[in-house]
């Protein structure tokens, strides 16, 4: 269905013809942003986090209506989490948006500087990547952060957040557009397409030439999509589906503690834990199933979990596979790293892998082996984050092994190109 009624009434409805117009609009934008200096780009950020923060009551007037059609709509606790805007989730946002402002500006960065047999010197420098289209859903943050993100690395935005958001987004967006204008730089630098319509993201998939790239946040539906449609480079990750193991060697207290915050801290973002996995050498097993049950998770587990604790359930085979984004858990035993690294290696999505042990040839080899975007040794995978690894708010954690890797910020959304410094030198 088209939400027709967003549209301006001069403009073409078709999503493909809004599409092209959008995303021409945006390059030449991307032009003169970059030209803009670093202290311009911080500048606009700065200007835009304080339209956020002087529009809070609008914002978060904006944001009870996408909760109440949410919640009307069935939508799970864990989803009503992500959508849900208070004064202290606002005030962060604005703050992540003058985090990244105080970042140093990745464009202009001389990566290497080299000499070449003819005599001419070799410059390799970080540049934009040009205009970058953003699909998303639930979060309304990624509003901003995508915005600040791609602003301060020189890049323009396309973005197309999901309905469940839409009245969200487009109050943060205002909010963030009208920071930019006042700050002198092109408005067009950072657009939100003003239709639900379906059909505009399978525009955007299709855009090459115009879009570099499409980063895709959302479920696995989402990015499935993107990534079997797309015509267009895509930076992304399918599942959180994110493993703690707990050594034989781990400390007790330590592995409780950790195991129930990288659960239930937010059981909906992609860094939760879904799959925890417990050396049968490792003596206090039942109090951390214990500890987990009693803050109310469900465990799904294999015949030696479900002997822990007769509150464990029994898991189906397809519970290994599934990024629950609730407190939901599954729980196996396992005899040795052999069989913990086996069960990741089978079932990891890539993302965020953990084990907790005292023994550092055991997390040495674990560090090695474990083939994940993060690899985390005695630290809850909450962790799996751009702001809590210094690189500011992050525009999504990508599980490829091309171009970046992890929480992707300011260095990820940049390419780089030679320069190449003669003296007359002409090849034979």
């Amino acid at each position: 269905m088209t939400d027709q009624q967003t549209l301006p009434a001069s403009e073409s409805t078709t999503p493909a013809a809004l599409v092209t117009k959008m995303a021409t609009a945006g390059r030449a934008a991307q032009r003169d942003l970059a030209r803009a200096s670093d202290a311009e780009k911080a500048a606009a950020l700065r200007a835009a986090a304080g339209e956020i923060r002087a529009r809070q009551a609008g914002i978060l007037d904006a944001n009870a209506q996408d909760i109440a059609a949410a919640t009307a709509g069935g939508l799970s606790g864990a989803m009503l989490d992500r959508l849900k805007l208070d004064p202290a989730r606002l005030e962060a946002i604005a703050a992540a948006i003058e985090n990244v402002a105080s970042l140093p500006d990745p464009v202009g960065e001389e990566i290497a500087r080299s000499v070449a047999p003819a005599g001419m010197t070799l410059v390799r420098r970080r540049i934009p990547i040009g205009l970058i289209g953003i699909i998303y859903e639930s979060r309304p943050n990624v509003t901003a952060d995508a915005a600040a993100l791609c602003l301060r690395s020189g890049n323009a935005a396309l973005l197309r957040g999901g309905s469940e958001a839409v009245h969200s987004n487009r109050a943060l967006h205002a909010a963030f557009a009208a920071g930019v204008a006042s700050a002198g730089l092109p408005e067009d630098a950072i657009q939100l397409l003003p239709t639900q319509d379906r059909a505009a993201v399978g525009a955007m998939l299709k855009a090459a030439g115009l879009i570099d790239m499409i980063v895709p946040r959302g479920g696995k539906g989402l990015v499935a999509r993107v990534q079997a449609d797309a015509r267009v480079p895509v930076l992304a990750h399918l599942d959180g589906i994110c493993h703690t193991y707990i050594h034989a060697h781990a400390d007790p207290a330590m592995a409780q503690a950790i195991a129930v915050n990288a659960k239930m801290r937010r059981t909906g973002i992609c860094g939760a834990m879904e799959t925890l996995l417990i050396d049968a050498g490792f003596t206090g097993a039942g109090a951390v199933v214990a500890a987990l049950l009693d803050a109310g998770c469900a465990l799904r587990g294999d015949g030696r979990a479900q002997a822990l604790d007769p509150r464990i359930g029994a898991a189906r085979a397809d519970d290994w596979d599934t990024e629950y984004l609730d407190a939901i858990l599954s729980v196996a035993v396992v005899d040795g790293m052999d069989a913990a690294l086996a069960h990741i290696a089978a079932h990891s999505s890539g993302h965020t892998d953990a084990i907790v042990t005292d023994d550092d040839a055991a997390a040495t080899r674990f560090l090695a082996e474990v083939d994940s975007a993060i690899v985390m040794h005695n630290a809850s995978s909450q962790f799996a984050d751009g702001g809590e690894f210094g690189l500011g708010a992050e525009i999504g954690i990508a599980t490829g092994r091309l171009h970046a890797r992890g929480p992707v910020a300011l260095e990820g959304l940049t390419t780089y190109k030679w320069q190449v410094l003669g003296s007359g030198q002409a090849r034979a």
